[in-house]
């Protein structure tokens, strides 16, 4: 998608560099998908919420998307006049979503669970957002009430629905990483079905929800919606209220225990779902893309110390003309393409190796490394370029290997989201690098000092590999398990913190009823007060008379 004239760029995802207005002037057309089963009490408030929304009626629209109800849904008569209701019969809220998805004409999607209660400027403070940029994913902040849901909608809905708990985790989220802006490892954890709006075209770079899974389609969403490009926002004046608790509030370890099943497969960025160091991941964490018509023996080198690095979550593409090449069984020694033949030979059927004819790259990976066949990089080599990139938030980190009259060469390791963004705002004819540098930041560094070399290390032979190999499992499987057990001190920790708030809570209610109690004390003391005074003075009186 195009963003010609846009002249804000967001580096990283601190989005304070863009402006939303005070006073918005009104373009951009809004889709709000509402996905629900059942609950046709709780869709009533909400579609009635919607009808109060102060972003125009004009253009916006609502789908409501009834995934199997019985009875089925029906239309309230309160509700915005942009309204429809759709049938999805396949099951489950990514399939709704999908088919609300399709059948939505605005250029920004939002999204709304179907006991999910929008305050009147909801909308309008997510939309301030998306005037500024085609690029957004902002999500509201949801407070969970547990007040019984009112037969019809209030008008004051804050003070009806209050006191209500916040949205815990995205709280911390926010709070620890400066509203997101500091440098955030998974910013994409915003992204909430609840009340999260995101420009149309975004979603279709990054793709539907996926119906493969049976939770967390949210975050594996929000996470390809990242490697698209994406920044994500908080925006605290987009308030809403969840009628009652969240699934994953009531059931949290459960839903942990399938959602993670699943997403580990799909969401790299969750490095402590992916401790065993012998596993193949659908989506790995980095590929490398080398040249596999640059020799066998040149090949080999730089892909087996690839495959024998301490980032054991790596697939390789070899680039050639794999699908035209054709053995010579009668004299092999004497056929042209013998080195071809041997590199597809050797690695067709390893399964972190795959044979190639371009180097275009699965969008979902994070880290793409472009290497020079016949370099070949030390054990940690990657390990370092990636904690680097990390570290730092960087786009591109360029290694230099060799400097010559006839130019330089060079490895490249590119986060995959920080080009995306670049191709979102690059002007025509600008260098890619450059806007990488400016949305993600750039950096040199010398190949020798990282562990590149040109000689082959001589094998370790099969004991030493072995010993190697596990030693690298068990230090895989301590931190695996060290991890885990830091993971459970933090949710225990979450917990509290939540215990804590209800207690505020009510020692704030305990607090309010004894300062009217005192109150009322102190007006009966003063009454007394007053009753003995005049008592006293009419005895004096009495007493100075007689």
């Amino acid at each position: 998608m195009s963003t010609r004239g846009l002249t804000a760029r967001v580096r990283g995802n601190d989005y304070r560099v863009l402006a939303p207005q005070e006073h918005l002037t009104p373009r951009l057309t809004v889709s709000v998908v509402i996905p629900a089963y059942g609950g046709q009490d709780k869709l009533d408030l909400v579609l009635a919420a919607l009808a109060r929304q102060t972003y125009p009626a004009a253009l916006t629209e609502v789908i409501v998307v009834d995934n199997g109800s019985e009875p089925p849904l029906r239309l309230p008569a309160a509700r915005p006049a942009g309204t429809r209701l759709i049938v999805c019969a396949k099951p489950g809220r990514a399939n709704a979503r999908n088919a609300g998805l399709a059948e939505a004409t605005g250029e920004v999607i939002h999204w709304l669970d179907s006991d999910v209660v929008l305050t009147p400027g909801a909308i309008e403070a997510h939309m301030r957002w998306h005037h500024t940029a085609p690029y957004l994913v902002v999500t509201g902040y949801i407070r969970f009430t547990e007040a019984e849901p009112p037969a019809e909608l209030p008008e004051d809905l804050e003070r009806h629905f209050e006191p209500a708990e916040p949205h815990a985790w995205i709280v911390d989220l926010v709070e620890r990483t400066d509203g997101l802006t500091d440098n955030p490892q998974r910013p994409f954890s915003l992204h909430v079905g609840g009340a999260t709006s995101v420009n149309a075209r975004l979603i279709a770079a990054a793709g539907p929800m996926d119906d493969d899974l049976i939770l967390g389609q949210d975050t594996e969403m929000g996470y390809r919606l990242g490697q698209a490009g994406a920044v994500f926002v908080p925006e605290p004046a987009a308030r809403a209220y969840h009628l009652g608790p969240t699934m994953r509030m009531r059931d949290k370890q459960p839903i942990d225990r399938v959602s993670h099943a699943f997403v580990a497969d799909r969401i790299p960025a969750y490095r402590w779902l992916r401790g065993h160091p012998g596993r193949r991941w659908k989506i790995p964490y980095v590929t490398a893309v080398v040249d596999g018509t640059a020799g066998y023996d040149d090949v080999r080198a730089t892909v087996d110390a690839l495959l024998a690095g301490t980032v054991p979550d790596l697939s390789a593409h070899l680039i050639g003309p794999w699908d035209t090449l054709s053995r010579d069984p009668r004299a092999p020694l004497k056929d042209p393409n013998l080195d071809l033949v041997l590199v597809q030979g050797h690695y067709e059927h390893e399964a972190r190796v795959r044979l190639a004819a371009s180097d275009d790259v699965d969008p979902a990976v994070p880290y793409v490394l472009r290497l020079p066949t016949g370099w070949i990089p030390g054990e940690d080599t990657l390990a370092r370029l990636l904690d680097l990139a990390r570290d730092e938030g960087l786009g591109l980190v360029n290694v230099l290997l060799h400097e010559s009259p006839e130019g330089v060469v060079a490895a490249r390791l590119e986060r995959v989201s920080a080009f995306a963004r670049a191709r979102l705002v690059a002007e025509a004819g600008e260098d890619l690098d450059d806007v990488v540098d400016a949305v993600s930041g750039v950096t040199w560094v010398e190949g020798e000092t990282c562990g590149f070399t040109t000689d082959p290390a001589p094998p370790l032979g099969r004991r030493g590999a072995y010993r190697a190999r596990t030693e690298a499992q068990a230090e895989a499987a301590r931190l695996a398990k060290e991890t885990e057990r830091l993971r459970g001190q933090v949710a225990k920790w979450r917990e509290e913190a939540g215990r804590w708030r209800k207690s505020t809570v009510e020692l704030r209610r305990e607090v309010g009823t004894l300062r009217r109690q005192l109150a009322a004390v102190g007006r009966a003391q003063q009454g007394l007060r007053t009753l003995v005074s005049a008592t006293m003075k009419r005895a004096l009186r009495k007493r100075l008379r007689g």
